[in-house]
């Protein structure tokens, strides 16, 4: 059986030859028509040392950034950068113009959240392609911590005795520096990354954790899943109750924006995307 069954393969190949050389010839003049710096490759901008997204050559926009690359017919050139003041500079540094430093921009940037007035102040620049929905949430030790809803004044008030983790400079630490007119500052704990402000909570240093939700699930992990108790972050006095992460490209480069757009759907279509974010622990919230 296997035999007659790597024949009849072989055959349909043979017979198929022509009409699959036809479709990778028409491929790979479809992928040579996108506006790319490098024929035959696509430079793809991430963030780096932004677990579970891209640190050190692995991540959830890495992994996709590749495939997004496959499917329009490139080989990928993964290329992780430094954020800079805030995203338009990142936008400037990555996208339309490229550092001053002298590091070229790339063909297209992930982790660029889809938002009209993002779009708006950055003409320059194509921003589509939502892929994944972005929010805070809070991990917490239930036996010291009641569920964090309703107001802020109720929800947060457990953290005028408690001690709750945060990244610094990070959105939560925003948040809840300001919130309840300040008086939460002394035990907002502030720790370098969202992975060791978790670690801090597995070791009873801090009793929650507030930061995004992909960044919180991938460093607990299956092991502290059943101990801490993972939460959205919802009250009236916070109005960021999420965000789209998507892509940009040069404003002017509408077939290759064209190109990943549809590459972009047919992995949400076909499972890609979530097995994508699966594989780094995190689960998939669509736009």
């Amino acid at each position: 059986m296997k035999t007659d069954s790597l024949r009849a393969l072989v055959l349909a190949c043979g017979l198929l030859l022509g009409s699959a050389h036809t479709a990778c010839a028409a491929d790979a003049q479809a992928a040579s028509a996108l506006e790319v710096q490098q024929p035959g490759r696509l430079r793809i901008a991430v963030y780096d040392s932004f677990p579970p997204y891209s640190a050190k050559g692995r991540g959830i926009d890495i992994a996709l950034g590749r495939e997004l690359a496959r499917r329009v017919g490139l080989e990928p050139e993964v290329v992780e950068f430094k954020a800079d003041e805030d995203m338009n500079d990142d936008l400037r540094n990555m996208v339309w113009k490229g550092h001053y430093l002298g590091t070229r921009p790339a063909d297209v940037m992930l982790h660029v959240p889809v938002d009209k007035r993002l779009a708006d102040a950055n003409e320059q620049v194509k921003i589509f392609g939502p892929y994944h929905l972005e929010s805070l949430a809070i991990v917490r030790d239930p036996k010291r911590v009641p569920p964090v809803t309703g107001s802020a004044a109720k929800a947060l008030e457990v953290f005028t005795r408690e001690k709750v983790g945060v990244e610094v400079a990070s959105l939560a630490d925003d948040f809840l520096l300001g919130a309840l007119n300040g008086r939460l500052r002394s035990n907002v704990t502030h720790f370098p990354t969202v992975a060791e402000a978790v670690a801090g909570l597995q070791r009873g240093d801090v009793v929650a954790v507030m930061a995004t939700r992909a960044e919180i699930e991938a460093a607990l992990g299956q092991q502290g899943a059943g101990r801490f108790e993972l939460t959205p972050v919802s009250m009236p006095e916070l109005r960021i109750k999420g965000w789209a992460l998507g892509m940009a490209v040069k404003a002017e480069h509408e077939a290759l924006a064209d190109a990943l757009g549809k590459a972009m759907m047919d992995v949400q279509r076909d499972g890609t995307l979530v097995r994508i974010f699966a594989e780094h622990g995190v689960t998939h919230q669509t736009p």
